[in-house]
């Protein structure tokens, strides 16, 4: 039988057929079954090495491939730890920051940044290597800090008299301004369609509202009791619906509605589980909050009850709650998909994992002194694990 690899061409070098089949070189159906399966075998080989070729190359040469990963500060120490919501586990310490309060993520994942209470600056840490590589001096005490969604500006809470925010523009790094505020701040956030820097106060007892387009404020709420936590909810498309804000003494949360500025309801947490105990030692009693991405559910930490609640979206109702093995919940933050939050124990010094779905808490991870404020972000996949 001939070499397939050798099928004889017309006069004029063009094969003088594309078939192979009964009468085609003389051979039978049989000899032609048996090529065909050859032909494809070899094909599905060559075409298999290219394929996972390809698949290696694209993964060994992908330097921008970014992974999760939760920032943990801690309020009590001099490190920050960086946890791998895959495995549970910390992978990377950011050292040599003191006292430090908040953290945010650059939306590229070069940068991390961090508020550093001892020196009333703001660490910026290169994502790679985890090693700060400058210290932007602030206008005062520093609190918690939030990332611009398009990250040129981090902006900082100032705690201090007579307090505000201070706007870093992140090409130059440089403190640009202070935007001013009813009282000292204590939590600062972008509003998710970046249009709006919301302030909270507690001395100012009071929500600032400032446009990021003018750096004006736009509005200001007062409250009864000093303003904690915030976090928000979203319309369809795109803009602030809610504000849901946590307050001084109070087990529970306010609801705001951005478009009228008014208060429209009031939560209290469920009351403690039969057999247990108040816990008295920590933040506020209810202090941290976070909506997932699918704007179904709000999880709101309870240091008082000593769990995580899930509240249903709009209607508010308890659709879960979760016991937690540590204690001093103080903040909480959602891996990207929603599905893993992430409880900050100030008193016992580490990190619940919940599974949002089941509000069964999966994991608990050790980390520094006091732990608070946290959050997640995308890091290079080749940064220092």
């Amino acid at each position: 039988m001939e070499n397939p690899e050798s099928v004889d061409n017309g006069p004029n070098g063009e094969h003088s057929g594309t078939q192979l089949g009964s009468g085609f070189l003389g051979i039978s159906n049989l000899e032609a079954t048996m090529i065909t399966k050859r032909l494809f075998l070899r094909s599905a080989m060559v075409l298999a090495v290219v394929a996972l070729s390809g698949l290696t190359l694209s993964a060994a040469g992908n330097s921008n491939a970014k992974v999760v990963r939760i920032i943990q500060t801690n309020s009590a120490g001099d490190n920050v730890h960086v946890i791998d919501p895959a495995t549970n586990k910390v992978v990377g310490v950011i050292e040599g920051i003191e006292v430090n309060h908040g953290a945010g993520v650059a939306p590229d994942g070069s940068r991390i940044y961090i508020s550093d209470e001892a020196q009333s600056t703001l660490d910026v840490v290169d994502a790679k290597t985890l090693k700060i590589t400058k210290r932007v001096p602030l206008s005062g005490h520093p609190n918690n800090i939030a990332v611009a969604p398009d990250g040129r500006r981090v902006y900082v809470a100032i705690a201090e008299a007579p307090g505000g925010v201070d706007v870093i523009d992140t090409t130059s790094l440089t403190d640009i301004k202070t935007l001013q505020t009813k009282g000292p701040i204590h939590n600062p956030y972008v509003t998710p369609d970046g249009k709006y820097v919301v302030a909270g106060s507690i001395r100012g007892k009071s929500v600032n509202v400032i446009d990021t387009q003018t750096d004006q404020t736009a509005w200001t709420l007062d409250m009864d009791l000093g303003v904690r936590p915030m976090t928000f909810s979203r319309n369809p498309d795109g803009s602030t619906k809610w504000i849901f804000v946590q307050l001084s003494d109070l087990n529970g949360f306010a609801v705001v509605d951005f478009a009228t500025h008014k208060e429209i309801k009031r939560i209290q947490n469920p009351d403690l589980l039969p057999g247990k105990s108040e816990v008295t030692a920590g933040a506020d009693p209810s202090h941290g909050m976070a909506v997932t991405p699918d704007q179904k559910t709000l999880v709101v930490c309870s240091r008082e009850n000593n769990e995580l609640f899930a509240y249903s979206l709009p209607d508010l109702k308890v659709i879960g709650r979760a016991y937690l093995g540590g204690k001093g919940a103080a903040w909480v933050t959602l891996t990207p998909d929603g599905k893993t939050a992430y409880v900050a124990m100030a008193v016992t010094n580490d990190v619940s994992a919940v599974d949002v779905k089941s509000m069964k808490e999966i994991a608990r991870i050790p980390v520094g002194y006091v732990p608070k404020r946290n959050t997640t972000g995308m890091l290079p996949a080749q940064s220092a694990d």
